[in-house]
C-alpha cells in the first residue's frame, strides 16, 4: 500500500468518482483495451451520455459509432442494453450489488465485482488479468492466473483481502500488475513484493502453454466482423456483395457467415424490406 500511495494511477478519470454508472462504463471499456486508449473515449462518452437514462435513449447505431476504435463492438451494444434495463427496472440507477449486476446484459463476475467494490466500496476481490497475475505469482508461485487455476487464485485473493480499504487494495494490485509485475519482462527489482514472492523463489517458471504459435489477427473472424461494422459506421446501408469486396482473401467467401453472426448478436440488421442490404441497428422496440 505504501508503493501504491506513491506510484498508483490515482488520476485516472474513472477513479475520481464513485458513480456506479461511470465505473461500469469504464470497466466495460477497459476489457481487453489499454488504459491510455480508453481515457479519451471515457471522457467523451460521459460528456455525451452522463447517465444510464441518456444512454438508454440513444440509438444503438449511434452507440456503436461512438465505440469506433475500442474494438469488441458487442461490448458497446451490451452496455446500451444494460442502460435500457437499468432505466426500466432501477429508475436509471446502476445497482452495486454483485448478484443484481450480473442480471444485466454483458456483465459477468469480474465487472460485477469491480462495480461492487469501486463504486459501492464493498469488500470483495476484483480479479482481472493484472490482479490475478500478481496473486498467482506472489502467493502461489505460478506465472499467471490460468496456470495457478481460477479457483486457487480467487481463494488466495480472498484470504489476502483486508477487512478495511478493499477498494484501494484491489486498485493497488491492479496497478502493480500493470506497471511492475507485467506479463512480459516484469520489473522484479522494483517490486515491493520481491523479497517474499513465491514465483521468484521458484525460479520464475513460465506460464502453461507459453510459446504456442499465435494466429494472426488478420486471419480471425473477429478481424472480418470488425471490418464489416467499421464499414457500416460510414454508410447508411450496404449490399452483401459490397461488403464482401471489402474483405481480404478467404474472408470474402465467408461473408454470409459473418453477416449472420453479426445479425444474431444485434450489431447489424437487414434494411427493412430487403434480404441482402445491411445497416447498423435502429431503435430497439418495446420501450
Amino acid at each position: 500500500m505504501r508503493w501504491y500511495r506513491a506510484n498508483g494511477r490515482h488520476d485516472l478519470p474513472w477513479r475520481l468518482t464513485r458513480d456506479p454508472y461511470a465505473v461500469l462504463v469504464s470497466e466495460v471499456m477497459l476489457q481487453q483495451t489499454q488504459v491510455d486508449r480508453v481515457k479519451p473515449y471515457f471522457v467523451d462518452w460521459m460528456e455525451r451520455w452522463p447517465d444510464a437514462a441518456s444512454l438508454a435513449d440513444a440509438e444503438p447505431a449511434e452507440v456503436i459509432r461512438a465505440w469506433a476504435g475500442l474494438g469488441y463492438n458487442r461490448r458497446a451494444l451490451n452496455l446500451h442494453r444494460a442502460a435500457v434495463k437499468v432505466t426500466d427496472r432501477f429508475e436509471g440507477r446502476v445497482p452495486t450489488d454483485e448478484d443484481t449486476l450480473k442480471t444485466l446484459p454483458g456483465i459477468g463476475p469480474y465487472t460485477a465485482a469491480a462495480v461492487h467494490c469501486f463504486a459501492g466500496e464493498r469488500r470483495t476481490p476484483v480479479l482481472d488479468t493484472n490482479t490475478g497475475r500478481v496473486i498467482a505469482r506472489a502467493r502461489l508461485g505460478a506465472a499467471d492466473m490460468r496456470t495457478a487455476g481460477d479457483r486457487r487464485t480467487r481463494e488466495a485473493a480472498s484470504e489476502l483481502l483486508p477487512s478495511r480499504g478493499a477498494r484501494d487494495w484491489n486498485l493497488a494490485l491492479m496497478d502493480l500488475g500493470a506497471m511492475v509485475c507485467t506479463a512480459r519482462k516484469p520489473a522484479c527489482d522494483r517490486c515491493p513484493l520481491r523479497n517474499g514472492c513465491a514465483w521468484l523463489l521458484a525460479g520464475s517458471p513460465v506460464a502453461e502453454g507459453a510459446g504456442a504459435a499465435a494466429v494472426r489477427f488478420e486471419e480471425t473472424a473477429r478481424f472480418a466482423r470488425g471490418r464489416i461494422v467499421d464499414a457500416l459506421r460510414e454508410r447508411d446501408a450496404m449490399e452483401t456483395l459490397e461488403i464482401a469486396d471489402l474483405l481480404p482473401g478467404a474472408h470474402a467467401a465467408n461473408v454470409d457467415t459473418y453477416l449472420g453472426g453479426l445479425e444474431r448478436d444485434g450489431l447489424i440488421e437487414r434494411l427493412p424490406g430487403t434480404e441482402r442490404s445491411w445497416r447498423l441497428p435502429g431503435k430497439a422496440t418495446g420501450r
